[in-house]
This record gives structure tokens, sequence and C-alpha cells, in this order.
């Protein structure tokens, strides 16, 4: 059975990490501000500066986290440069793709021994203070703490593009104990809706077209999925379909290569690691139409969600993606011999449309519960969103997962609660009139299905 705790939520309590004591008591050893009370000056030089040779250390992602910590307390967005400069910001993201782009699509995470421990993160949606209390409770990345991101880390909060920075810094630092998963707010169309596309531009202001172009690049690289150790599969959406079956003929008239399917003769069947791998991941937006494109693998994956209701299905609420039951859960765990599968993607906002499923009040449910194991969602953006149109909030905690030794497949579940108060910033989208949970999307928009 899965385990459960309350996390201490006091933001100054900071846990060591025997694995790594270096990481440990270098960032443990710092205060960072609390609430909206402003430091009187940085607390590292700034700007910062890359690393002359190329090297990033803890020191210097320590010297980020409190600089990005303090800039979003006493500073305007359009002062980001100031703190970030353009230059740096192109070094940090190019390092970055580099590593993310050759990855596969499904990240195989085993380099395991006896005192290793997986940390598994949800939706964090730019909640830049709630993840830096996320990285001190759980323990930061080390030799033996590996994290697990299972997408999106922009869009709705404020302060997505620091977010990201901070993840992706981490990641070059430390490429194999820390991974990066795709979301569906990592495309190009939620980024134009939900505030990341404008919160570039407002800190990065000239240069925001360029910082946003170099952002969208970097999302195609971030891989579709993971499996940790033998057991736990992870997926920012959750299971896909197969995409083996022969195509309809070719239209006549139609020079192009294209292949049109036609899903009245295609029945819906669950996909293989063989064609997850064979997927193309490097597109701004997932083909979304099953008419006019074969590589739906990656939609299935960011846009999926469970379901009560047996068996496989479009995700017609959605607009892409696939809706699955209990009975896909035990075929999928069964058929590759897993017990979990973690995925996201869906918020408070998101599940109070869906009575059939449990609330997000505690920041992760279990979804399906069958012989072979189970189905998690896991959301670890507390409070979310940010900012909420109707007066009573959701309120939400955000929890995380750690998987530990022999087998890393039993979920210890840990629950926290947002760091309050929040710095005062102004929201970079219409939240009055935003859909809450992604659903009626206008997909016409997402651009051409390929």
């Amino acid at each position: 059975m899965p385990n459960k705790k309350e996390s201490d939520t006091t933001v100054s309590s900071l846990p060591s990490d025997e694995s790594n004591p270096t990481i440990s008591s270098t960032i443990a050893s710092t205060e960072y501000s609390k609430g909206n009370k402003p430091l009187s000056s940085a607390p590292v030089q700034i700007p910062i500066s890359y690393p002359e040779d190329g090297m990033l250390t803890v020191e210097w992602i320590q010297d980020l986290t409190l600089t990005f910590d303090w800039s979003s307390r006493n500073l305007p967005p359009s002062e980001f440069p100031s703190v970030f400069p353009v230059d740096v910001f192109d070094t940090l993201v190019l390092t970055a793709s580099k590593i993310l782009h050759k990855e596969p699509n499904c990240v195989v995470i085993d380099d395991f021994d006896q005192d290793s421990r997986v940390v598994v993160v949800g939706d964090v949606h730019g909640q830049l203070h709630d993840v830096l209390f996320l990285l001190r409770d759980a323990g930061f990345p080390s030799k033996n703490c590996f994290f697990v991101f299972n997408g999106d880390y922009v869009d709705r909060g404020a302060w997505g593009l620091e977010t990201f920075l901070l993840l992706l810094a981490w990641k070059v630092f430390l490429p194999h104990r820390v991974y990066l998963l795709r979301g569906n707010h990592e495309s190009k169309y939620c980024t134009s809706v939900y505030g990341f596309e404008k919160e570039v531009m407002a800190k990065y202001c000239d240069k925001g077209k360029h910082a946003y172009r170099k952002c969208l690049g970097c999302f195609e690289g971030l891989p579709l999925a993971s499996l940790i150790g033998k057991h736990v599969f992870t997926a920012h959406g959750g299971l896909f379909r197969s995409v083996s079956h022969a195509p309809s003929k070719k239209p006549k008239g139609k020079k192009k290569n294209k292949v049109v399917f036609n899903p009245e003769t295609n029945p819906l069947s669950l996909g293989s690691f063989h064609e997850l791998a064979k997927a193309r991941r490097s597109v701004l937006d997932p083909p979304w139409n099953p008419q006019l494109s074969s590589n739906l693998i990656p939609g299935d994956l960011l846009w999926s969600d469970p379901s009560m209701k047996l068996g496989l299905s479009e995700n017609t609420e959605r607009g892409i993606g696939l809706l699955w039951g209990p009975d896909s859960t035990e075929e999928f765990l069964k058929k590759f011999s897993l017990k979990l599968i973690i995925r996201s993607h869906e918020g408070p906002d998101a599940r109070q449309k869906r009575p059939d499923l449990a609330g997000m009040d505690n920041g992760y449910t279990i979804d399906h519960d069958v012989e072979s194991g189970m189905c998690i969602t896991l959301f670890s953006a507390p409070d979310y969103p940010q900012f909420q149109a109707t007066e009573e909030r959701f309120r939400n905690k955000g929890a995380y997962i750690v998987l530990k030794p022999p087998k890393f497949d039993i979920p210890d579940f840990n629950v926290f609660e947002a760091v309050t108060p929040r710095p005062d910033v102004n929201p970079f989208y219409d939240f009055k009139n935003a859909i809450d949970s992604d659903e009626e999307l206008e997909l016409a928009s997402m651009g051409p299905s390929t």
C-alpha cells in the first residue's frame, strides 16, 4: 500500500541530504526571503554570469535560486535582464537543449544503488516559491537523489520563466539525475493562451521574441515519458494509442506522401514502447487529428486522461488525446510488467468538472487500483491556480512522490501547502476568461496537424 505523510511546510526548515552533504550544506545554509518582505539588496552579485569554463556548480545554482527568489519579490518583470542577461539565458537554454534533444522519447532511469531514491513531481505551473520549497523539502538532486518532473513548468503562474530556467540549470548540472519531461503546456498553443509567451515578452522586452523562440525550441526536446526501474511508467497525460495499423489508401490527386488514417477502420488499442520510441516529438504543438496525421502518440502522452468508463476512446472533451478506463490500465501494466502509472495534467479545476474521479484536494489521487497495480494522478502546484477568477479558491495542497529501493514501485506520498503570502504580481493572461481545465480547446489554432 502507498505511504502518505504530511510534510513540514515551514520554509526555513531544510532537510539534510545525507547522500550529498555538499549540496545540502551549501544551499541550506542560506536564508531565503519569506512572503512579501523585501530584502534591502540582492543576496548575491547581479547580474548572474555564466561560468567561464562552462561548468555549472552547486554554488552557481544556489546563487541563481536566491537571485530568482529575491528578484521575484523586489523587481518589476522588465528588470529581469538586469538579473539574468539574455546572453546567459542563451547559453543555459542552448546547453540544456543539446542534452534534452539527445535523450530518447522515453528515458530509462535505472542507475540505482541501495541508497538511491527517486522524487517524482507533477505540474508546477510557474509557482516558483512552491518549487523552491519542494526542492528543499524533498532533498536536492544529488548522486543518490533522482528527480523526474512530469511537465507543465510554465503558464498560469507568474514565474514560469524562472521556474523553467532553474530546472534547466539542475538538468545541466546533473543530467543523469534530473529528468524533465514535456507537459501539454510546453507547446506554442498553450503558452500563447495561458501566459508564458507574454511573461517572456514582459521580462525580456525587445529580446522577448528571441527568448520565447528559444524556449519553444527547448520544449521540443523534452522527452515524453520515463520508465523508472522496471516497474514505474510516468508521462504527463498518460497512456497512448497504437499507430501500427495499416493506413488507408492515399487520396487521389495528392502529390504529397501524406498518409490518411481512417479511425472507423482502425479501432483504438494501446500502443507499445517500440511505437513510443519512434514517435516524432519535435513539434511545437502535437498533432491531434487522426484524419490528417499518424504522429498521434505525442498528443496522447501529453493530453490523455484516465476515466472510470471501460475501454479506450477519443478524448472529446479536450479534443485531443485519449480517455482510458481501469481495464486499459490493467492491460498496460500487465503487458509490460509494470506496477505504477504516474501521470499529472489535472488540477483541482479540471477535477471539479469530473465527478466520476476524486478531487485534487491533497495533490494526488489514485484513479485506478487494479490487480497489477495503480494509476496515480500527481499534482505539485498547491493553491492552484495562482490567479483565480472566483472569490472562493480551491486551496488545494500539492504533493510529490518518493520511490525507494528495492523495487522503486511503492509510492510514498508527500503532501505540502503553498508558500504564503505570495509576492504581489500581475497575471500575464486573461485569467477571468480563460478556461480552467484546458477543455474545449480551439484546436484549429494549433496549426497544421502533422
